[in-house]
């Protein structure tokens, strides 16, 4: 298998504060893989500095063959690579749905109205919002605009999707349709995604592989059944024994 996705002795420091230590990590084509660990673990971090938002200070970092840590990389075109759902939704509010999905693929790629439009009423029946694309963000509820977030960024028709707690802000009931989607991207698409979640539920049923991290260190780097079976770390013990009984 190739890595899409290459850390090699990565660290990552705000000011004193050293946010990512010595991270050394391959992520395959087509694999999911959930990240997850205890809050200010590192998680997030990791998964912003793989479209750019994030820099990093040391080490190396390619994807989808550009290196990140070079300054000549053209940032642009790696987040048209690199989709990323972030937990508030970041739509446009002046514009309808239909316009937030078609945007940018008019914008960056160029793409004829005719077949965006068709690409953009494609998604949004993936995500189950056919009906919806005259309406405003305003006028829909949280779980639906993170599944309209969803579609915008599947119209870009990346190589990596990034999802970072893409529940975490919702309403409980809210949950259930967006992971839904999410489901549906990870099992029936060769797209390669990272999610950051704390829906164990979720990482067990869609999950390659689990990555726990804790303290800025990837601790664990697991088979998915391997990790909920049998955790090798007493840290990672400890944590699913909190998840698991709330």
């Amino acid at each position: 298998m190739s890595a899409i996705i290459k850390f090699q002795d990565v660290e990552k420091y705000y000011g004193d504060f050293h946010a990512l230590h010595d991270i050394n990590l391959k992520i395959n084509a087509g694999e999911t893989v959930v990240l997850i660990g205890p809050s200010g673990s590192g998680k997030s971090t990791l998964l912003r500095t793989i479209n750019g938002l994030e820099d990093i200070q040391k080490g190396k970092l390619v994807v989808d063959g550009m290196d990140i840590s070079s300054k000549d990389t053209n940032v642009n075109k790696l987040r048209t690579d690199v989709g990323m759902v972030f937990q508030h939704f970041n739509l446009y509010n002046n514009k309808t749905i239909l316009e937030n999905i078609m945007l940018a693929p008019q914008i960056v790629l160029k793409r004829p109205k005719d077949k965006n439009r068709e690409i953009a009423d494609e998604l949004l029946a993936k995500v189950d919002l056919s009906n919806q694309g005259g309406k405003y963000p305003a006028q829909l509820s949280g779980g639906q605009k993170q599944r309209i977030a969803i579609a915008r960024s599947l119209a870009m028709d990346p190589r990596v999707l990034l999802f970072d707690e893409p529940t975490s802000a919702l309403d409980p009931e809210m949950v259930g349709s967006v992971l839904n989607v999410m489901r549906d991207i990870a099992m029936n698409s060769d797209m390669t995604t990272l999610v950051v979640t704390h829906e164990m539920d979720f990482a067990k049923a869609v999950a390659d592989r689990v990555i726990f991290m804790a303290d800025g260190k990837i601790l664990e780097d697991s088979s998915t059944d391997e990790f909920f079976k049998r955790p090798k770390t007493e840290r990672a013990r400890q944590f699913l024994s909190q998840v698991e009984h709330h």
